[in-house]
């Protein structure tokens, strides 16, 4: 992808925002620059909290033409697929450690013509989903354990994020590097020196959306000579 640091796609997630205002939300997180829209779906099993479903998804589908990024953080994701894939979903991302049958999920995943995504928590290594590398879109890196808004940051985790971009050169695979977790003005210069290519926000993002892309904007004119694309 070259030697000088390319823009990453900002995902706002829904989690954080106004649940009484949706629609403006999501146009507000649009208009700030926000490629993406991250939808983080709990269903109070494989994480304690519940958020919300496919119809979400569905009504906003409307009102964007943006990449919506649904994040499964269920126990057997695979009877939701379908769900999501109708509602409007382009990414429907799922756990590594949600279900046994991952590669099937993959697969049912693309057969509905959606981009797939694997992530991984905190506690799980990289080479658990090594497997999964060459059939896989993104791989969402998970920077604070799954299940609440507002978390600080595992700043280990990032390393994970290295890892996957010389995997990735190596086997000359097409995924995408998300992370999400903790990311604030004050730990995205450690982000950044990573170079994922998607950055997922919450809290920071929607308590102030100018002040986050401001900083990400400097970061990028500021360093984006020093980190190496891959």
């Amino acid at each position: 992808m070259g030697n000088i640091m390319q823009k990453p796609f900002v995902a706002p997630s829904l989690l954080s925002c106004d649940f009484s205002a949706f629609g403006s939300e999501l146009a507000k997180a649009e208009k700030n620059g926000a490629g993406w829209i991250h939808f983080d779906v709990m269903d109070g099993s494989f994480v304690p909290e519940i958020t919300f479903g496919a119809k979400l998804v569905k009504d906003l589908r409307g009102k964007s033409s943006g990449v919506f990024d649904v994040h499964l953080m269920v126990n057997h994701p695979e009877t939701q697929v379908k769900t999501f894939a109708e509602s409007g979903a382009d990414f429907i991302t799922f756990h590594k450690e949600s279900t046994v049958h991952c590669h099937r999920v993959v697969e049912q995943i693309k057969s509905y013509g959606k981009k797939a995504g694997i992530s991984i928590v905190p506690s799980t290594p990289v080479w658990e989903i090594e497997p999964l590398l060459p059939f896989v879109d993104l791989v969402l890196v998970m920077s604070v354990n799954p299940g609440y808004s507002g978390q600080k940051m595992i700043r280990e985790t990032l390393t994970k994020i290295t890892e996957l971009r010389g995997l990735r050169e190596v086997g000359e695979y097409g995924y995408l590097i998300s992370v999400d977790g903790g990311v604030n003005e004050s730990t995205l210069p450690f982000v950044m020196d990573t170079s994922p290519d998607v950055i997922v926000s919450g809290s920071a993002f929607f308590n102030s959306p100018e002040g986050f892309m401001k900083k990400l904007g400097g970061l990028i004119e500021n360093y984006g000579n020093k980190v190496q694309r891959h």
